[in-house]
């Protein structure tokens, strides 16, 4: 072996040493991973993304992958001439859009994650939160305040939905069995119909149905931003409040650090929102000392 192989193996040992404890940490662990954004839609992420879910599996982690796919659905939408209609993030969704958005988030985004995964070595499975009852859902009701009258009033947002109950049974019997679920955010109601779910929403139930160790939350920004722009790495719920409270958390991360509490108030150990623009964001995070995202716990 000569000094150059001996040294990129003396490098691949000393990676495989520091990751041990963190292995060890995680082994036999459940990992909710909300996958969505740019990583979705870069090839060479996407690939790496689903190597990544494949390691973990193989290294005695039990990932299960929730996605989105907005982009994927406006791209049908736009093909088939259907005019969509967004408030506060949320898609207004009628009988006939829920139909595409249905075939999309269930069909081709479904199928070309789950099929990365195989690709990658292990073995995944695509479903949706309708398959087994997985997302029993409820009617998402939004209310808007006129900015003129003050007057505050319920908008009909159709076939959109929130989780009311998640039957865990569908994922633990996959995860049982040696196999990684891929879960489209649609849900059922009560009376059969479709409910389009944010997929954040869906994963932060599922994570707390699960009793998850992490929920893992890839999204197109480091993590939760100070006032200065620089990433708070480690955040409490009581913490948060303050930071939602003087305006530091707005936007559309409102939702996602809200999503993150709930779900550790159901049991999850920790919630990281992090970059999934990043290379191997999911092996940096839960492998490295501190993570490179804000993780939020109680």
């Amino acid at each position: 072996m000569d000094s150059e192989t001996m040294s990129r193996a003396a490098e691949q040992a000393h990676i495989v040493a520091r990751a041990l404890p963190y292995l060890r940490r995680y082994a036999g662990a459940t990992i909710v991973v909300k996958y969505g954004g740019h990583a979705m839609e870069v090839d060479s992420l996407a690939t790496e993304f689903g190597r990544d879910i494949a390691l973990l599996k193989q290294v005695g982690i039990n990932p299960v992958v929730v996605h989105g796919g907005g982009p994927q659905i406006n791209a049908m939408l736009a093909r088939l001439e259907i005019k969509s209609t967004f408030v506060d993030g949320l898609r207004i969704t009628d009988a006939e859009m829920v139909e595409v958005v249905e075939m999309v988030l269930s069909g081709s985004v479904n199928k070309q994650i789950a099929g990365l995964i195989n690709q990658a070595g292990a073995l995944a499975v695509g479903i949706s939160g309708k398959d087994g009852g997985l997302i029993r859902a409820r009617k998402l009701a939004r209310t808007v305040r006129d900015p003129d009258s003050q007057i505050e009033s319920v908008l009909d947002l159709g076939f959109v939905g929130e989780p009311a109950h998640i039957d865990a049974r569908v994922i633990h019997a996959l995860t049982g069995a040696g196999l990684i679920p891929v879960v489209a955010p649609v849900g059922v109601g009560e009376k059969g119909e479709t409910y389009n779910i944010n997929a954040d929403t869906a994963a932060g139930a599922i994570a707390g149905a699960l009793n998850a160790s992490r929920l893992l939350m890839l999204t197109d920004v480091p993590g939760v931003l100070d006032g200065e722009k620089n990433l708070l790495s480690d955040l409490s719920v009581a913490r948060i409040r303050e930071l939602i409270a003087d305006g530091t958390i707005h936007g559309g991360m409102i939702p996602k650090v809200l999503t993150c509490i709930e779900a550790v108030k159901q049991g999850v150990k920790g919630a990281t929102i992090l970059d999934g623009r990043v290379p191997h964001a999911l092996l940096l995070e839960l492998f490295t000392e501190g993570g490179i995202g804000t993780l939020i716990h109680k």
